[in-house]
């Protein structure tokens, strides 16, 4: 199967601790390129992120942001060390019935180190939950990428279908053409009053032949189009091998339409250049 370097992917975690949501996108470009919009709290994963979309993808400017918010209730909770509380008044009240007055405020035993503790955020927790909704939204973005690819897929076998037609319609029309610039050769020489020995006919033919003969262009052709159809059903990051193959297809096709003597033949020859720039249009998205 093939790819297209072109793509949207959406993803949205919910939890207890908040949302995020992930969005990933891609255009064409020659290399993998990757950049990422991350909250500061999360550079870290930028390594992991990285890494993940090598092993997936071969080609693309690939762009992919986080967006993270934290619900209200996922503040902190504090939670109150009462037995300490408890022996830290006792001993207030302890030192105040012995005639010392303490003027002990209980925002003062709040602040004793170990009284008042933070439940600490699960970080690792979040992270790992961050990464799986990646893997999904990866998911999906590779899911769409195999999705355009696929739509690429037929619009190429058609013009290739399309250019099979053309070459057997030109090879029809190679007798007919020859015997039309035969019979056009030897009319030339009887305005001329030039009488010509039957060999000498012959052995113009033959050049004439030799100089519009277009075989060898139309069983290229139709090679270049089976090696295409190859490649495309091989499938995986072939965008680069499928471009070089439209420089093949063109250098036929404008050998075909230097040698055309013929309306008809250079109205193919055109219109396979129209065939193969449509491919070559399309070819440039595949991965």
């Amino acid at each position: 199967m093939i790819h297209s370097m072109t793509a949207f992917a959406r993803k949205e975690i919910k939890a207890d601790w908040g949302t995020a949501v992930w969005e990933i996108r891609s255009v064409n470009q020659r290399f993998l390129e990757t950049y990422f919009r991350l909250p500061e709290q999360f550079r870290g994963l930028e390594p992991v992120l990285r890494e993940r979309f090598r092993a997936k993808l071969a080609r693309g400017k690939v762009e992919c942001a986080l967006r993270f918010n934290t619900e209200d209730a996922a503040v902190n909770n504090i939670t109150l060390n009462k037995d300490l509380a408890k022996q830290l008044l006792s001993a207030a009240d302890w030192v105040q019935s012995h005639g010392q007055s303490t003027g002990v405020n209980p925002v003062d035993i709040l602040r004793w180190p170990g009284v008042v503790a933070t439940e600490e955020t699960d970080m690792d927790a979040i992270q790992n939950a961050l990464l799986i909704g990646l893997d999904e939204a990866l998911q999906d973005f590779l899911q769409a990428r195999a999705s355009e690819g696929k739509a690429i897929d037929a619009m190429i076998n058609q013009r290739l279908d399309a250019i099979v037609a053309e070459v057997d319609k030109v090879s029809a029309h190679m007798p007919e053409v020859i015997q039309w610039q035969k019979d056009k050769l030897i009319a030339r020489f009887e305005e001329a009053k030039v009488e010509l020995e039957e060999t000498r006919v012959e052995q113009e033919m033959v050049m004439l032949a030799q100089k519009l003969d277009v075989a060898e262009e139309l069983d290229r052709l139709k090679a270049h189009v089976a090696e295409t159809q190859k490649i495309m059903k091989k499938g995986g990051a072939c965008g680069r091998r499928l471009d070089f193959m439209m420089q093949e297809f063109n250098r036929e096709s404008n050998t075909l339409g230097s040698k055309s003597i013929n309306a008809d033949i250079t109205q193919s020859a055109v219109e396979l250049k129209v065939l193969i720039e449509q491919m070559r249009e399309q070819i440039q998205n595949l991965e």
